[in-house]
């Protein structure tokens, strides 16, 4: 069997959900089935070069193209054009692990993953650019008709098919993702590498903090975030670290922590390097995740997973993702997040708890199920 795999995704360079969705499931997939030919289909006039070893493996062959991608996508859509898998050389399959738009003959089966239809419930939280790319250009409703299976990364995803695009919920099959190995409780007395100390100086992280981890974009709710901080701040002396890069939109979030009257107790790290991420978790006394909208959410399952005590808004994907094991928000409740902050730094036995429990759970999330479940799906 031949399958064709979009990686389009890959270009920039960048990691958010959707670009670790597909490098550790292809990391995974590739390894199941020797005998299955993949050929991934890379294009873009400027792109990141890969330096994964998949291209080395005997059954990954990489298709390079330099079309800019603004073509191609007028070119999918206005003329269902070109086809991809031929410009692969024929595959039995195609799977675009995202919804850029990916034209393919009738003799190729077509399947792809959708992660959240975000856009469609909060197209304010987007720039125009953005929602006119989505509007006219990506036609995710259309990709999503027209493909022959769909894997929703959650049942929340899944909803928002059947109820806003009218897709037929036998043909959309539920794969969660997982949670990579390397996030579990670090013992700093054991010297561990990396440091805590190189990454404290590296990042110019403060002793005791509260962590939000994610894009710095206003659907992750950091703005409710920050005043929610203020009010704990109130009582409590600890401090905030904002860690990612910046999304769309991230002005208003600057500005808010640089007009709060605790600004000096909020630290911006910006791009955190993929190694450094355990440990960064692992020195947070609470991790918060207070997003208005999910098609999964990594950043609080990675938390979970290195033992640390984690809060999370009550909506779209997040209350399935993290089970019992979180302490769970009203996004739009400020003095409940604040509350909610001040319990999860103070209350032992809850700590202890939710440390325990969110361990338990993030080892419900495993790359070798998501990439096994996946493959069945490729292969109907």
């Amino acid at each position: 069997m031949k399958i064709g795999i979009d990686i389009r995704v890959l270009a920039r360079g960048v990691r958010t959900g959707v670009e670790e969705y597909v490098i550790n499931l292809l990391s995974h997939l590739f390894l199941i089935e020797s005998e299955i030919q993949y050929k991934l289909f890379y294009n873009a006039y400027r792109k990141n070069e890969l330096s994964f070893e998949w291209p080395l493996r005997r059954n990954v062959e990489l298709k390079n193209f330099k079309i800019p991608n603004r073509l191609f996508f007028v070119s999918a859509r206005y003329f269902n054009q070109p086809k991809i898998d031929r410009l692969l050389g024929g595959v039995d399959a195609y799977f675009n692990p995202h919804f850029f738009g990916a034209p393919v003959s009738s003799r190729c089966r077509k399947i792809m993953t959708v992660h959240d239809l975000s856009f469609e419930y909060f197209p304010e939280f987007f720039s125009w650019r953005k929602r006119l790319w989505q509007k006219f250009l990506m036609r995710t409703k259309k990709e999503a008709r027209s493909a022959d299976k769909i894997i929703a990364v959650s049942q929340s995803t899944k909803s928002d098919l059947v109820n806003l695009y009218g897709i037929n919920e036998e043909k959309i099959s539920v794969i969660y993702s997982g949670v990579g190995e390397q996030f579990q409780p670090i013992s700093f007395e054991q010297n561990q590498p990396p440091a805590a100390g190189d990454i404290k100086r590296k990042y110019n992280l403060p002793s005791d903090f509260i962590l939000y981890f994610g894009a710095i974009e206003p659907r992750k709710n950091i703005v409710g975030l920050i005043n929610a901080f203020e009010v704990l701040r109130e009582k409590h002396r600890i401090k905030l670290v904002v860690a990612g890069d910046k999304g769309w939109l991230y002005r208003d979030i600057f500005k808010t922590a640089k007009e709060s009257k605790y600004r000096n107790d909020i630290v911006f790290t910006g791009f955190i390097e993929e190694k450094d991420k355990p440990c960064l978790y692992a020195l947070a006394k609470l991790f918060v995740y207070p997003s208005f909208f999910e098609g999964f959410g990594f950043p609080p399952l990675e938390a979970m997973a290195g033992g640390v005590p984690t809060i999370v808004s009550n909506s779209s994907s997040l209350p399935e993702v993290v089970g019992e094991s979180a302490l769970m928000i009203d996004p739009n409740n400020i003095d409940e997040l604040s509350w909610a902050m001040e319990m999860a730094l103070t209350d032992s036995e809850l700590r202890k708890y939710l440390i325990k429990k969110g361990i338990e759970q993030a080892k419900k999330f495993s790359w070798d199920e998501c990439a096994k479940k996946t493959l069945a799906v490729l292969k109907q």
